[in-house]
């Protein structure tokens, strides 16, 4: 039989369901997996093996009495520590929330849960989600599976869901949900050679999920194939009145309705998206995502998306401005870390907390986004900023009126090396400069592994698609994916 932990989301449901191996055989096999890669890879910060072993034990019987199964019975996967889990630690990846034990279950998990999953344990991440590398976690970095031929250097697993992506493609978990602020999702899933989905702003709850920037973040889902995405995402996603920004509409059968037949559609390719420098090796992967749509039946043409030049810089003003007013919460009064020196008034508790609790990226876009709110400058920045996002929006809806999907990198590079660019905030943030446009208009996008570059590395090709429209988007990732036919994995080395 082939060995369990390679097989992804449809395969153990359907195995499961169908009596091919229970559930238990299941999450056994990847428990032991999780332990095996934990000091080598840090994916995880908590492990939770009885979790797994409950539901698969649930799956099992349910299975024995005929009782009718979920859409995820018997996958056990991996939740990102930003999910608030009831009764067990979460952390956002900060000092300030360690030893935080939440006694209630974010929407999205509990949909999860409530779909038959079963959880393998806490994703580590970038603290509090800021970051495009793992690097910034209180619980060290997340190291990716894969390997430069010939060399010993860590690479990043992308970030902030660098966790989830390095557990996925190491095997340790057949998929796992992601956040996405920036590109959160879609960028660590290109390093790592697997999918990751991003809905449409407001397709899943953002109830219970410790927020960064709040008109930006959404949960999606990661795994090693479209249609193990649109599964688990038919499952999270789906109206909650406890969240003002949730969308009040059905969700639709995305994985009944995949197709990768594009005839009839057309498909834009944004002439802003080339952008100086880009390694020819990215431009070559690009060419041939063009290629391989319209062999689909495509038509494809060139849009514009005339302020992308100023997405980023836009981005950098909105996030860490809503980062500034979310973080105020952890003060040392409530819940989390209290520092309080001896003789210490409450301001300096405030500060001695803050300061002992918060990582040098998050000090650094609080800071950020405490001045672009600051009386003198609100105006200047943050009101132009939203301006500018609104025109970036306008952009889109402009395209859309001309095709039906976008295609573009997922990211200006393969994996770097971490320790590469910690030192420079600039370039770590210009990682995201192919997915930020569509975060910002509350947009659709996906990232699928294309191919390899001459290193050996996964390269990944984004999609973005109309609002409400993610079986657009999962339809042309998976006519790509079928004709990239990528089957790539990292050779275990930990």
């Amino acid at each position: 039989m082939t060995d369990i932990t390679e097989l992804g989301v449809a395969a153990i449901r359907d195995g499961v369901a169908g009596g091919t191996f229970s559930a238990i055989e299941v999450a056994e096999a990847f428990n032991a997996n999780v332990a095996a890669a934990q000091d080598a890879l840090n994916a995880f910060i908590v492990a939770t093996p009885e979790k797994a072993l409950a539901a698969a034990k649930t799956t099992d019987a349910r299975r024995a009495a005929g009782e009718p199964l979920g859409p995820m019975a018997g996958v056990p996967i991996g939740m990102k520590d930003l999910f608030a889990t009831a009764g067990v630690q979460t952390t956002a990846a900060s000092h300030i929330l360690e030893g935080f034990v939440p006694q209630y279950e974010s929407t999205v998990s509990q949909k999860l849960w409530d779909a038959g999953a079963g959880m393998l344990g806490k994703l580590n991440l970038d603290q509090f989600a800021m970051g495009s590398s793992n690097e910034t976690s209180h619980f060290g970095n997340v190291i990716s599976p894969w390997k430069r031929p010939g060399s010993n250097a860590q690479l990043a697993p992308g970030g902030s869901s660098g966790g989830s992506s390095a557990a996925i493609a190491a095997r340790l978990a057949p998929a796992a949900t992601g956040t996405d602020t920036g590109g959160s999702i879609r960028q660590p899933a290109a390093f790592t050679g697997i999918s990751g989905i991003k809905p449409t702003y407001g397709r899943c709850s953002r109830w219970g999920v410790v927020a960064f920037a709040s008109s930006l973040d959404q949960a999606g889902a990661m795994a090693r194939d479209v249609t193990d995405c649109a599964i688990m995402l038919e499952a999270m996603a789906g109206f909650d009145p406890k969240d003002s920004t949730s969308l009040d509409l059905p969700v639709p059968a995305w994985t009944a309705g995949l197709s990768a037949n594009m005839k009839g559609k057309t498909v834009g390719i944004p002439k802003e998206y080339r952008v100086d420098g880009m390694p020819p090796e990215i431009d070559a992967i690009w060419e041939q995502g063009i290629a391989w749509l319209k062999d689909a039946g495509a038509n494809v043409v060139e849009v514009s998306l005339p302020h992308t030049r100023y997405a980023l810089p836009t981005y950098y003003i909105i996030a860490p401005a809503e980062a500034s007013s979310n973080l105020a919460r952890y003060d040392g009064v409530r819940y989390g870390l209290r520092d309080l020196p001896d003789g210490a008034n409450l301001q300096d508790m405030y500060a001695a907390t803050r300061a002992a609790g918060f990582g040098a990226e998050v000090k650094r876009r609080i800071m950020i986004g405490t001045y672009v709110l600051s009386a003198g400058f609100y105006d200047a920045y943050y009101t132009q900023a939203q301006k500018v996002r609104t025109l970036i929006s306008q952009d889109f809806a402009k395209a859309f009126e001309q095709v039906d999907v976008l295609l573009t990198p997922t990211a200006p590079s393969a994996a770097f090396a971490l320790g590469e660019n910690v030192d420079d905030p600039l370039a770590m943030y210009l990682n995201d400069v192919f997915t930020v446009p569509a975060s910002l208009a509350g947009l659709p996008a996906m990232s699928v592994p294309a191919g390899l570059d001459a290193q050996g590395l996964p390269l990944g090709l984004q999609i973005i698609g109309r609002p409400l429209d993610e079986q657009g988007v999962l339809n042309a990732g998976l006519a790509i994916e079928r004709r990239a036919g990528f089957t790539a994995k990292p050779e275990k080395w930990w």
